[in-house]
């Protein structure tokens, strides 16, 4: 039964995929590459283990519609907004420069200079799937890099419709291309008549879905969206990927977009899966054994061109050298995207069976090699911060910061990082009148805020100069709050070198980060996910009406307890430091004496602070500057002094009370 014999084919491709995906997942590799893997075990290049190839591929051409079709949902005019810098100037020079370059080889290659374009085209798109996965496992998506990378990966991927409808010109096939701009104008009219039908068929269709309240039926009617307009789009001459990007664009804009993603992700994968399968089991692995050293050749060569053309791009929009390169080799492998694009040059005649082998090799190639290339880029920008002229690790925006004008600061705070952290404490500074600076690397945001008067710097804080730039020496407090790891450790470590007495406050995303930055010489470090869960916790005792008293002391009890067991995890290699443990329960608060406070007028020694709450006054400071440094038991308080007050949590907690207009003084 022909039947069971394509289930038996889909057992083998699903089960030899499950154990090569793990294997890869254990080895630090991307589950692409196991999907290629498993194609090129299983195809007829291979073991031979499937005989059904022809109905595999008809499933793995769904898996690209759908894939079109998801990248349309995902489509977000202010997303691209935020990263408009990157996308439009980044994207398009990083894409172009990529394809001039490649057509620079055609000779070199005795290629005609259609194909040298395609192979342009293929190699400037990188894999936004791994991309994005390395960056959300570090953490850093917000990060400069990130960010970058972000901007360009957008623009590769929106670059894939105009790709598609360009190749059967350069094969040959689609006519002469003086035919370009019909066949442009047939797509703008059905993206149009498509718009018109988003506006006024598709938002009442979806709504008439939800109000059945059946998730099959919500479901339903969005793959037959995705198809219905993949099909139409076919029917005029298009590409089925092109309808179903439209499809996506039109989802993207109702209400039911996020949950339509929502459904039509978990088919995306399985289809997806068979899409890359079905490319492995296109690739012939004697090719790459007859030629090893073309093989290499060309997998340098490509990692080459897209680095430096990729960290070339960054540094020219304003980012520093560590971020331009660690950008580079981010993005330095063949994208999803490009097998996608393969086969319908393939089919164009664009590639003959040897180059499209040649070309599967490299893919795969630089795939597997993006976690060993991620790692590489930090390595290397390290080692060229310490060989570079300095005015390159800041970019060129450095020459326009306000430095040079500015009055040297003392006793003020650094912020590394103009993130929402940052912006709130710059708020909270600025109304208490304490001096700051800012040190920040996105030249958009320090170019927005320095008009608005904030005291901004652009460059990075892993350079000594941008650090002095900002005063370091004479710094009080530096405040750490980026998303970059790497760059957090180093200035850290950087901050306690220049300036061995400054105290370092760092934010870090998980607890397994707190030891490291300890050990760099950081005196406090705040993990976002302990202090999420502290909120959370808050926010459910609220909701049950526990008294505030009794939440303070939960959240003083957690705190205690939780930083402290951080904490030890490396105090127990510092044995020398042992003043630290007598202290580790104490903390220090300032109040200040309000009017009606019953303190005023009263001798420390008859005020009761000490026998009632346990609190210690460290010192006094009145209103006309002078201040009293480990008061007597005969200095009297004054209305407006403020108190220094040593004691632990519950006993600063109670002493507070004593500072405010009529307090309870009770026991």
């Amino acid at each position: 039964m022909p039947e069971l014999a394509f289930l038996q084919d889909l057992l083998t491709l699903f089960g030899l995929s499950v154990l090569t995906v793990v294997a890869f997942h254990q080895a630090n590799l991307p589950p692409i590459v196991g999907f290629l893997i498993t194609g090129t075990i299983c195809g007829p290049y291979g073991l031979r283990l499937i005989q059904g190839i022809h109905q595999v591929e008809a499933l793995a051409e769904i898996g690209v519609i759908l894939l079109l079709f998801t990248v349309g949902v995902e489509f977000s005019i202010q997303q691209l907004v935020h990263l408009r810098t990157f996308l439009l100037f980044g994207g398009g020079l990083q894409v172009s420069l990529t394809i001039a370059l490649i057509m620079i080889f055609a000779p070199a290659l005795h290629i005609s200079w259609a194909t040298a374009t395609f192979l342009g085209m293929l190699v400037s798109l990188s894999s936004t799937a791994i991309v994005l996965r390395l960056l959300s496992d570090h953490g850093e998506l917000d990060s400069p890099h990130g960010k970058a990378s972000l901007g360009i990966l957008i623009f590769q991927d929106l670059c894939i419709v105009p790709m598609m409808l360009l190749t059967p010109f350069l094969g040959g096939q689609g006519g002469d291309m003086t035919s370009i701009p019909w066949v442009v104008g047939k797509a703008l009219l059905f993206i149009g008549v498509t718009i018109l039908a988003a506006r006024y068929l598709i938002p009442w269709l979806l709504h008439q879905a939800v109000n059945t309240r059946k998730r099959e039926i919500f479901l339903l009617t969005i793959i037959f969206l995705c198809l219905g307009t993949a099909w139409a789009t076919a029917k005029v001459g298009l590409s089925l990927a092109l309808g179903a990007f439209i499809a996506g664009l039109v989802i993207s804009e109702s209400e039911y977009s996020h949950q339509a993603l929502a459904e039509v992700l978990p088919f995306r994968e399985v289809f997806n899966s068979l899409f890359f399968i079905s490319m492995g089991m296109l690739f012939d692995v004697r090719t790459l054994l007859s030629a090893p050293s073309l093989f290499m050749a060309d997998l340098l060569t490509v990692i080459a061109v897209k680095t430096v053309v990729t960290g070339g791009v960054a540094f020219l929009l304003g980012q520093s050298l560590r971020v331009a390169v660690i950008t580079g080799f981010l993005l330095a492998q063949i994208g999803e995207f490009s097998f996608v694009l393969s086969r319908i040059g393939a089919q164009a005649g664009l590639l003959d069976a040897r180059l499209n082998q040649l070309f599967l090799a490299v893919a795969v190639g630089t795939m597997a090699m993006t976690p060993g290339l991620y790692k590489l880029g930090f390595r290397l920008a390290i080692w060229l911060e310490n060989r570079v002229p300095k005015h390159w690790l800041v970019s060129r925006e450095i020459a326009t910061a306000d430095g040079s004008t500015r009055q040297p600061l003392e006793d003020h705070v650094i912020i590394i990082g103009y993130g929402v952290n940052g912006r709130n404490l710059a708020r909270v500074l600025k109304y208490a009148g304490i001096p700051y600076t800012v040190i920040e690397m996105n030249p958009e945001i320090v170019r927005v805020e320095r008009k608005k008067g904030v005291p901004i710097l652009f460059g990075d804080a892993t350079n000594p100069e941008i650090l002095q730039r900002a005063g370091i020496e004479k710094a009080r407090v530096v405040v750490i709050a980026i998303s970059d790891a790497s760059a957090t450790r180093r200035s850290t470590d950087l901050a306690r070198r220049l300036n061995p007495g400054v105290h370092i406050i760092v934010r870090s995303r998980y607890l397994q980060e707190m030891e490291p930055l300890f050990a760099l010489g950081a005196q406090e470090v705040i993990p976002e996910e302990f202090e999420t869960s502290v909120e959370i916790f808050t926010r459910v005792l609220q909701k049950y009406l526990v008294p505030r008293d009794v939440i303070e002391h939960c959240i003083q009890e957690i705190r205690r307890d939780g930083y402290e067991m951080f904490r030890s995890l490396y105090e127990a290699h510092r044995p020398g430091e042992g003043l630290h443990r007598f202290l580790s329960d104490l903390s220090l608060e300032v109040y200040r004496i309000k009017p009606g406070s019953p303190l005023i007028g009263k001798r420390l020694k008859d005020s009761g602070l000490r026998e009632k709450t346990g609190a210690t006054v460290i010192a006094i400071q009145h209103q006309n500057g002078d201040i009293l440094v480990n008061p007597t038991s005969r200095d009297i308080f004054q209305e407006g002094d403020l108190v220094l007050l040593l004691g632990r949590p519950d006993q600063l907690t109670a002493a507070a009370n004593f500072f405010q207009e009529g307090p309870n003084q009770g026991g």
